[in-house]
This record gives C-alpha cells, sequence and structure tokens, in this order.
C-alpha cells in the first residue's frame, strides 16, 4: 500500500477508515455519488457489527490513499453522523 493520495474512484468496499487521530473507526461499505459525471457525495461507512452504516459526506474527507480513508473528524464525530440511508431503486414504468 502507497501512502500517496488517491483518487475517490478507487475506493473499495473493506477499504480502513480512521479518525482526524488515526483511529480506525470503520470499513467503507459503499461509496455514494455518480463516478460517470465524476461526483463523489460521500462514503457509506460500517462501524460495527449490529449498527446501521453512517453516512460521512466528502467534505469531512481529509485524504485518500491506497486502501485507507481518513476524515477530518473524531471518533466520537463519527458517530454522531446520521445513519446513511440508500436511495429506493428507481420505479420502473410499465407499459
Amino acid at each position: 500500500m502507497s501512502d500517496q493520495p488517491v483518487s475517490w474512484l478507487v475506493i473499495e468496499p473493506g477499504w480502513t477508515v480512521v479518525a482526524a487521530d488515526g483511529t480506525e473507526v470503520g470499513r467503507v461499505e459503499e461509496l455514494v455519488g455518480d463516478s460517470g459525471k465524476d461526483i463523489f457525495n460521500g462514503l457509506a461507512v460500517s462501524t460495527g457489527w449490529l449498527a446501521k452504516p453512517k453516512y460521512v459526506p466528502a467534505e469531512r474527507i481529509a485524504e485518500i490513499t491506497d486502501g485507507r480513508v481518513e476524515l477530518d473528524l473524531s471518533g466520537d464525530a463519527v458517530e454522531q453522523l446520521a445513519d446513511h440511508d440508500p436511495a429506493p431503486p428507481s420505479a420502473e414504468l410499465q407499459p
């Protein structure tokens, strides 16, 4: 793994997510955005076995390196984030 910054487009589920002080706060569960339009909204981060994933807005991400996403938040602040609420699948209209 490299400590050189990488694009959000290479983030994969399972990458380590760390708080501003370097402590691990979870793992990437899902990217939220549109890679085709290069729009990065944020991440769904799994913070525990039974906990719902937390939504981390893109503006709270300080640095992305291979296998690791560093936030500008404390561990306590991560726990206070809203739960990730994935968008429902779009309705398909039938003729």
